[in-house]
């Protein structure tokens, strides 16, 4: 998995390489780092950070990990209870056979952990199973049509597929294991408080020596870390037991018991856990800013002028003078409202009346659009749009501007309002575009996005009325 800083960074330039309209304009954040301090990843993530002002995309992003380690919480507490609730079925005689409870604690255990073994030996460098991606796909666990959500999902479901991923799975099925012998020993040690056990041996094939020898066996390892375990009178003495034995006996079986369970079981699996974890943090997913989009970014960030004799600075665009149109005019405001009642009449330099002008009003939602375009295709206007100076030209307001050029059949004209109030109610956008200019020079500000929209209005063709008042 991608760190978090790493998630939200790569989640921002999914979204952005698919137009998506964010909270904070991605131009004028990038524009705002290029004189601060810092390495390009740490930029990276600043510049994340700060488009991700409203920190929805984090929102998406921590709903999907909460619920992925939620799950595996859940699982691990089932296997757990489950494990407790074996052993203490198994153990309800009071006279137990020690290699059978043996066999049942650690023999599928033994097979599991050495049959991973192998196949971490034989699968190196592979990607994870593809089972486990479709089993903690984001898909089934979270639901949403909007952008944020299916590229958060995307972004997850590439991450399930890296190769790092199989030391994931690994750990997380450590986990699994180690939670049910956690409960198989909060079994044992509840029941050996609580009732009195006889524990007895016997066999058909293996000989006596044998089963002795391979309690002794068993035993050394338990006992180098202090744990009692039987001794040659105590193994004789337990053979085909059916009555109670010495307690000082059962006491030593009882202490094979749960070393043994120790030993062999919960110290290897979490070694096996610590091999994964640590094998999964150096496998780690990291962020490629090789890609050419984070390369675009970084190399703006350092481009610089290194002789300022030698250094022409390129012309900034400027957009087209509008030309006025002898036919009828359709005049509308994009999203803002306007302090002065005729403010067309700038514009159209008082050569039309009014009888010639249909004054649409504030075209905001998607409702307006479509009565705007509905309306122009049926009728052949010429359309002056009025624009506060100081919106902001993000990819939300030229998709609209774009669309209304492409439905007036007589030309579309902008001209920019210049409002002596703004209320800051209706244009909420400034405070956040700030962050790319000065707050001590509102000049420089108005200049920056006046030029902002000369640009915009450059790309597009389209005539910026001269505001001479």
């Amino acid at each position: 998995m991608l760190s978090p800083q790493d998630q939200l960074t790569e989640l921002v330039r999914t979204l952005e390489t698919q137009q998506h309209v964010f909270t904070t304009d991605p131009l004028l954040v990038t524009e705002k780092l290029q004189v601060e301090d810092g390495k390009p990843i740490q930029k990276l993530h600043r510049r994340a950070s700060r488009i991700d002002s409203n920190g929805n995309l984090a929102r998406v992003l921590g709903k999907i990990d909460g619920r992925i380690k939620g799950i595996m919480i859940v699982m691990s507490v089932v296997w757990c209870v489950s494990g407790f609730l074996g052993l203490f079925t198994l153990l309800q005689t009071n006279v137990v056979n020690f290699f059978y409870v043996l066999v049942c604690l650690l023999g599928f255990h033994t097979l599991m952990l050495g049959g991973w073994l192998v196949m971490t030996l034989i699968n190196q460098g592979r990607q994870s199973p593809s089972w486990f991606a479709n089993f903690v796909s984001p898909s089934y666990l979270i639901r949403g049509k909007d952008d944020v959500t299916k590229a958060a999902v995307e972004l997850y479901e590439r991450q399930l597929q890296h190769s790092g991923m199989r030391w994931y799975l690994g750990r997380f099925s450590h986990q699994l294991w180690l939670a049910t012998l956690t409960g198989m020993m909060f079994a044992i040690i509840f029941l050996l408080i609580v009732r009195q056990y006889s524990f007895s041996w016997e066999s058909t094939l293996l000989s006596d020596q044998a089963l002795i020898s391979l309690t002794q066996v068993l035993g050394w390892l338990p006992s180098m870390v202090g744990f009692d375990v039987p001794d040659n009178a105590a193994i004789v003495q337990s053979r085909l037991v059916t009555d109670a034995m010495p307690l000082s006996v059962a006491r030593q079986w009882a202490g094979l018991l749960i070393g043994s369970l120790i030993m062999y079981g919960i110290i290897p699996r979490a070694i096996a856990w610590a091999f994964c974890a640590l094998m999964f943090r150096r496998k780690k997913m990291r962020l490629d800013i090789k890609l050419p989009y984070y390369q675009k970014i970084i190399n703006f960030w350092q481009r610089q002028v290194v002789d300022a004799d030698d250094f022409n600075e390129a012309p900034a665009p400027v957009a087209p003078k509008a030309s006025v149109s002898a036919g009828k005019k359709l005049v509308a405001l994009l999203e803002y409202p306007s302090e002065q009642d005729h403010w067309w009449q700038v514009g159209l330099n008082d050569t039309n009346s009014d009888s010639e002008v249909e004054n649409f009003g504030i075209v905001d939602d998607r409702d307006d659009m479509d009565r705007l375009t509905t309306y122009l295709d049926k009728n052949p206007v010429q359309v002056l749009l009025g624009i506060h100076s100081q919106a902001l030209p993000d990819r939300g307001t030229l998709r609209k501007l774009d669309r209304i050029a492409t439905h007036a059949k007589h030309g579309l004209i902008v001209q920019l309002l210049n409002n002596d109030r703004t209320d800051s109610a209706d244009i909420n956008d400034i405070s956040t575009s700030v962050v790319a200019t000065d707050l001590k020079s509102p000049q420089s500000h108005q200049d920056v996005r006046y030029q902002q929209w000369q640009t915009a209005l450059s790309a597009r063709n389209i005539g910026l009325v001269e505001n001479h008042s």
